[in-house]
């Protein structure tokens, strides 16, 4: 069932389907604007819900406050794409009920292509949400929503609540999928510091398995968001992948993600290692969760997070909007020294809408002039050097130093003298080279509107971060080249 993106829904305005910046007061400069990145065009937005792959379409649902840019009354927003980097911003999907279950907090969707639910209507298969209602005393329970039409319009489940709260504080963000060989739907769910695991036939009733977490990962905060998937390891065999963010205690203060890798049979899940590992080492991904629908596009298992920190989510300065999502990533499994490992890097359609702007050499003293008005992908070849230090430059006196160390086995991106750095933002952030580099290693930063991405050997390692200059970055500096002059190539987005 195609469907227009001008026609489907109410109104469909446009937010980034390109680099033109909207108007902003002018206290707000209109380059901390992401243009690739999804961002509302007004108001909060935070986590990202029910990401669903359907008739071409990738739709991403969203925590949202349509009444101030600070979080409250949340309500699932809507955004549409087709490439993952045109984005249009479509009406409220799930609207809070003051008087009736509360608002409407994080989860997922799936497609019900054999209809289990009984939901379908006409030829469509039904798209089904699971989400939390909370409510105004702070109870928390999961509930569903349906769409017949692919994801454009929604309806609330009138049986609503289908799992009751067992006394729990935090219990919420149920994640569901489809389990082949059981022939089950399986939802993992976020309770307190670990999570819960559920099985049903139909969507409606569900039957707790038991959890996982009690003595694993790190416990620094409270978990949220978890999702479950399969992987293929390079050698061919499925293993298991659960992400849990979890805030406070990130490996860099505030939010972030971690991950453990296993074996699900249907019922229980059980790690194959027991330290702690980050899926992305900056301050500003989290809550991500991979879209449903892939199964047929060569089970594709794509990724995106919420580019911010709850340290200073309420105070950054954009003001008029906070909060965008990071680029789409293709998650993957690889091998670094016999230990298994979780890579997250940019969705290949990134590549794909890539001009080349200009290449060359990096050498000490070297001045590379960035191109403004769009977003940036460096990309930068550095072999097994011991260490290069990149200097990106805006206006009056402000940077961000990059610095990739094999010699110290780290990469640091230091925001202390990048512009507004308030709230804790102006902090050195710090990420562990957890594998080798070897001569064909590469470095590569993704510059957009207030965004810095940036993988080491295509997401091996992983850091993101915001920052908020009061110019657009202008210049690429070297610091330090040692051991090498490596190779650039600057294109635009």
């Amino acid at each position: 069932m195609e469907q227009d993106f001008a026609t489907a829904g109410i109104g469909a305005p446009s937010v980034s389907e390109d680099c033109a910046r909207k108007a902003l007061p002018e206290r707000v400069p209109s380059h901390w604007r992401p243009c690739r990145h999804f961002s509302p065009a007004r108001n909060w937005m935070n986590d990202p819900n029910g990401m669903v792959y359907l008739d071409g379409v990738f739709h991403l649902f969203f925590q949202y406050n349509p009444g101030g840019s600070v979080w409250g009354d949340i309500h699932w927003g809507h955004a549409v794409s087709r490439d993952l980097l045109h984005w249009q911003e479509k009406p409220v999907a799930l609207a809070s009920e003051p008087d009736g279950l509360g608002m409407i907090f994080s989860g997922g969707a799936v497609v019900d292509w054999e209809n289990t639910s009984g939901f379908q209507r006409g030829e469509n298969p039904p798209v089904v949400a699971t989400f939390t209602h909370h409510d105004g005393n702070g109870v928390q329970v999961q509930s569903l929503a349906i769409s017949t039409d692919g994801g454009w319009r929604w309806e609330k489940y009138a049986d609503n609540p289908v799992i009751p709260n067992p006394g729990i504080k935090d219990f919420r963000d149920p994640k569901v999928f489809w389990h082949a060989s059981s022939r089950r739907w399986v939802m993992v769910l976020a309770a307190g510091d670990r999570v819960h695991f559920y099985r049903s036939r139909d969507l409606k009733e569900w039957e707790f398995l038991g959890d996982f977490g009690e003595k694993a990962g790190d416990h620094g905060g409270v978990w949220e968001c978890p999702d479950l998937f399969p992987l293929k390891t390079p050698e061919g065999e499925e293993r298991w992948c659960l992400l849990v963010s979890i805030n406070p205690g990130g490996p860099n203060g505030g939010s972030a993600t971690q991950y453990f890798i296993g074996d699900f049979d249907g019922e229980r899940f059980v790690p194959e290692h027991q330290e702690v590992r980050w899926l992305d080492y900056g301050t500003d991904n989290y809550a991500g969760v991979t879209w449903d629908g892939l199964q047929g596009r060569g089970d594709r298992r794509i990724l995106v997070g919420w580019m911010s920190n709850w340290d200073y989510a309420n105070k950054v300065p954009t003001e008029v909007w906070r909060g965008a999502m990071t680029l789409p990533r293709e998650l993957y499994l690889y091998r670094d020294q016999e230990r298994l490992l979780l890579g997250n890097r940019p969705v290949t359609e990134v590549q794909v809408a890539r001009t080349l702007h200009s290449e060359g050499v990096l050498e000490r003293g070297k001045v590379v002039q960035l191109p403004g008005g769009n977003a940036l992908d460096l990309s930068i070849s550095v072999g097994s050097a011991p260490e290069l230090e990149l200097e990106f430059l805006a206006g009056d006196g402000e940077r961000l130093l990059l610095t990739l160390s094999r010699e110290r086995g780290v990469l640091l991106l230091d925001r202390r003298e990048s512009g507004w750095v308030e709230e804790g933002l102006g902090r050195e952030i710090r990420a562990p080279l957890v594998h080798s580099l070897n001569r064909d290693s590469e470095l590569r930063v993704v510059i957009d509107g207030s965004a810095m991405e940036i993988f080491v050997d295509g997401g091996k390692t992983a850091l993101t971060a915001v920052f908020f200059s009061s110019e657009p970055l202008s210049r690429l500096a070297v610091l330090r080249a040692a051991g090498l002059s490596p190779a650039y190539s600057l294109y635009t987005i």
